[in-house]
Formats: C-alpha cells, structure tokens, sequence
C-alpha cells in the first residue's frame, strides 16, 4: 500500500487520515505547531457529521461530549420576541438519523486524535510546516521549513484557509476578507442566571449585527460569538477585545439580549474570511480538502461537518493503488465539488439577507420565517442535515445554491 502525506493536523486532517489509513495505506500527518491540539470556542454539527463520524469510528464517543439541542431558535435582538423556531427532538432525529448538537472544538477533535495515535497506520508529526511540494510520475516530495524533505505517494493539503499546498495548486492569492467581525466568549454556566440556561442555539438578529449563544462542554460553559457587519478590511486573528468596546460594537439591544451579551469576558476579535468556490482541487497526486478546498463563512455552521464529509468520501474513493491516485482525486473533486461550492455560497448569502438586514427589510425577514411551519424548516434544510455521505446518500443543493456554485467556478 502507499505512503499518504497529509499536510494540516486539525479536524479534517485527521479525520482523513483515519479515513484513507483504513483503505490499508501507510499515512503521515504534517502539523506545522508543535503539538496537536485544537484552537477555538464552540462549533455546531449537523446530523450529516455524525453520520460522517459515525463511518471514521468516533461517533459515540463525539455523541458522549456533545450538547444535544432541543431546537434552533432565531429572535429578534431588538425586542428581545421569538422570530421563528425550529425543533431539533422528535421529527426532526426521526427524519435526519442523528441528533443536532453543540460541542467545544476539542471535544471533536480529541476523539480523532486518540484515534489516529492508536492506529499503526498513522505517523503524527510536530514542527512539520509544508511549505511547498513536486512531485513525478511515482510521487510527490513536500518540502518542510526546516529544509527537510519528505517523500510519499500522494500528498493530500488539510492545512486551513492560509494552505501552502493551495498556494501552489490554484493559486488564487489571500482569501477574502467579509467585512464582518465577530466576537468570542466563553464563561463558566455558573455566571449564567438559570432563566437564560436555555439548552437551545438562540440567534439574536439586529441591525447588521447578530449574535448566538449555546452551553459547550457538556454544558460546563456557556458559548458566545457576537458578528458586526462593520465593513473590516484587514484579517485580525484572536485579537484581545474590550468589553465595553464590543457591547458598543452592538447597538438598539433588546433587555433580554444585553443581558446575555453583557455576560461576555475576555473577548477575542477574528474578522472573518472566506474563498470563491474553485473548480479544480486536485494536481495529479495532490488533492485538498476542507478548509484549504472551500473554506466557508460560519453562518451555514457547516465548516467542520464539510471537512469531515471530505474525509469519509475520499476515504471511500481513494482506492489501493497508488498509480491510480491522480484518477482517484479527480472522482473525489467532481463528487464534492458542487455540495461545498453551494454551501460555501448559501452561508454567504445568509450572512447578507438573513442576519444583517436593517428597517423594512429586517421586518420583512422576520415575517418570513414566522410564516414558516417546523417542517417547511426541515425542508429547507434536508440538503444540508439529510445527506449521509457514509452510505452514499448525498441531496443535491437548492437550485440557488445550484446556480451559485456554477457562478463560483468562473
């Protein structure tokens, strides 16, 4: 079987080298830190990761972690009065297979790092920075910021939105800043009053901004992250925040949201950043996946659930045989194209028309979603939360989405 060198240690990097080691090659994971671990607050998966997670073997124990919701709530930050609700009990586990949950970012990543450090298959590497890469007929060599060189079979690029290995590949430049900032804090559970324990995603809308809020850590701490459509222009990255400046930052705030909101220490600043979907992933032995293929803006909270679906279908399409690698990637990149591409461009979309909006436009969002019923909200959604790339059950996107993605590629 061949060697596989993974560039990125993270979530999807991982989670492929688990996926693609069980096809019985040999895998080397790349992480340019010096130790593996996991940056950041809480992130939402949809039933369609655990489907994901459930083919890579972590599953349960990612279940164990996690905060199963009872529903996804969207209020309107100005009055503090429910907008629209969708239950996440009940219909919706009967129709999508798997719970809807909140975790802290360890708490999926530390289930595949334990798994990638018990299999023999899989070599996890530190202060390993892949800078660039060549590659021949028989393999491809990345070449380290130590100066050493390594030699594999296929390389495949898991190293974020700033990949080295994209860089090389398609070469599209920085990625593009949104103009929105958003804010982060986590607090114990203890500093919430009990009224606002609610085991819910509660999305406060307001005039170009929004915030959520969800307990993580088994319900030991409470999430928040605070978005302003403030027109950023230059990447900031866990920059230190004042309160006071970031409760400023969120103006017209209803009782009950300034409450919540007010709850928030220590804050960090990211200005959130994104790509243009792209039609071509792969370079004869040298594919990418998640982030560093379509890195996407949060408002989908699908940024984790895409990488790990990459993960199991490559796993799935890789094969045996290594002279087959550049045929392989190339099925994987046409299979995954078009649901990353859309996604990538709904929760652009989301960010502008459904968040952000200000006056009559805000009002008639708002009656929109109430004139919705929980299962014309399933509907909405099936594309996203149905799809079950373990079993091959993909549902293509909206013909939106659809369009959008086809636009994306030129």
């Amino acid at each position: 079987m061949a060697k596989i060198l993974i560039a990125g240690g993270g979530i999807g990097g991982l989670a492929t080298a688990l996926s693609v080691s069980r096809r019985g090659h040999q895998v080397v994971v790349l992480e340019s830190r010096d130790t593996f671990t996991e940056l950041g607050a809480g992130i939402q998966l949809g039933p369609n990761a655990f489907h994901a997670l459930d083919v890579l073997g972590v599953g349960d124990e990612v279940r164990s972690r996690a905060v199963h919701i009872d529903e996804l709530r969207f209020m309107d930050g100005t009055t503090s009065e429910l907008v629209v609700t969708m239950p996440l009990t009940g219909a919706y586990r009967e129709r999508f297979g798997n719970p809807y949950a909140v975790v802290h970012r360890i708490d999926i990543y530390a289930p595949l790092l334990d798994a990638a450090r018990a299999s023999d298959a899989i070599e996890l590497r530190t202060d390993a920075q892949l800078l660039s890469y060549r590659q021949d007929a028989e393999g491809v060599t990345a070449v380290l910021a130590s100066g050493e060189e390594v030699r594999g079979e296929a390389l495949i690029g898991a190293d974020g939105i700033n990949s080295y290995v994209r860089k090389q590949l398609v070469g599209d430049g920085f990625p593009q800043v949104s103009g929105h900032t958003i804010y982060r804090s986590v607090i114990p559970m203890e500093k919430v009053p009990e009224e606002l324990r609610w085991n819910t995603v509660t999305l406060w809308a307001g005039p170009k901004w929004h915030f959520v809020h969800y307990p993580i850590g088994g319900g030991k701490y409470f999430n928040l992250a605070a978005t302003r459509d403030d027109d950023a222009r230059e990447a900031v990255i866990g920059a230190p925040a004042e309160k006071d400046f970031v409760l400023n930052e969120f103006p017209d705030l209803g009782e009950i949201p300034r409450r919540l909101l007010e709850l928030g220490e220590d804050w960090k600043a990211w200005v959130l950043c994104d790509r243009d979907p792209v039609e071509q992933w792969t370079d004869g032995r040298v594919v990418l996946i998640g982030d560093a293929a379509h890195p996407m803006l949060q408002y989908a909270a699908q940024g984790a659930c895409q990488a790990v679906e990459d993960a199991v279908v490559l796993g799935q399409v890789i094969g045996t045989e290594a002279c087959e690698f550049p045929q392989r990637f190339e099925k994987f990149n046409g299979e995954r194209r078009q649901r990353t591409a859309a996604t990538q461009l709904v929760a652009r979309e989301m960010g502008k028309q459904l968040y952000h909006p200000v006056g009559e436009a805000a009002k008639a969002r708002n009656a929109l979603l109430a004139s919705l019923t929980p299962e014309q909200l399933y509907d909405k959604v099936e594309w996203l939360h149905g799809s079950r790339v373990g079993d091959g059950t993909v549902i293509e996107p909206p013909v939106i989405g659809r369009r959008a993605a086809t636009a994306g590629e030129h």
